[in-house]
């Protein structure tokens, strides 16, 4: 049992114990009311197990996911509902959210992003400075072993560990031109390369 399978059964336990020993003074006040109100809590009690049983399915449904189209060599990624668009790539072996950004010259990692590949921080020289809607921030240059977008992989790839705080790392210029065309519509970004 992982920790999400566990986690949900103490919430479910819990809550069944909760109900349990709020239904006892309620006996006092006539079967016909305890009953009625048992089968309400009975409704939610099934409702959240539904719930937490799909939540997965709940989740894709919502939340849009990048698609990867193989045999025409296309990544499809839907507008999320901040009005960004979003790719997970594998770099270094690890899945890394970025915003995609065509506004930014370079693929610009966050410190956290950049640790999880196997960037050491301490060992970072901040020499150069990009401009950002915040202002003006340091960066360091780094080598990226390996970037996996959908089947296209690119090795030792130049990119930027920004010293400032960003939230998400950005997919810049720099990669997307390894495309041959970029496109955005009906709420797509569609990247297309050979």
């Amino acid at each position: 049992m992982d920790q999400i399978d566990t986690g949900n059964l103490v919430y479910l336990v819990a809550l069944l114990a909760a109900l349990i020993f709020w239904f006892r003074p309620a006996l006092r006040q006539g079967f016909s009311k305890t009953v009625q109100q048992m089968l309400i809590w009975g409704l939610i009690f099934v409702g959240a197990v539904v719930v937490i049983g799909t939540w997965e399915d709940i989740r894709q449904t919502v939340q849009p996911y990048q698609v990867v189209v193989k045999d025409e060599n296309r990544i499809e990624i839907p507008v999320s509902r901040d009005g960004h668009y979003y790719l997970t790539a594998e770099v270094n072996g690890e899945p890394i959210r970025f915003v995609v950004d065509t506004g930014a010259s370079d693929l610009v990692l966050n410190k956290s992003d950049a640790e999880k590949v196997g960037i050491r921080l301490e060992d970072l020289r901040y020499f150069g400075r990009a401009s950002t809607a915040n202002g003006v921030v340091r960066t360091s240059i780094v080598r990226l072993d390996e970037i996996v977008v959908g089947p296209h992989v690119d090795r030792n790839f130049a990119a930027s560990v920004t010293e400032g705080e960003m939230r998400e790392s950005l997919l810049g210029m720099s990669y997307l031109r390894n495309f041959e065309q970029i496109t955005i519509a009906n709420g797509l970004l569609i990247l297309t390369r050979e």
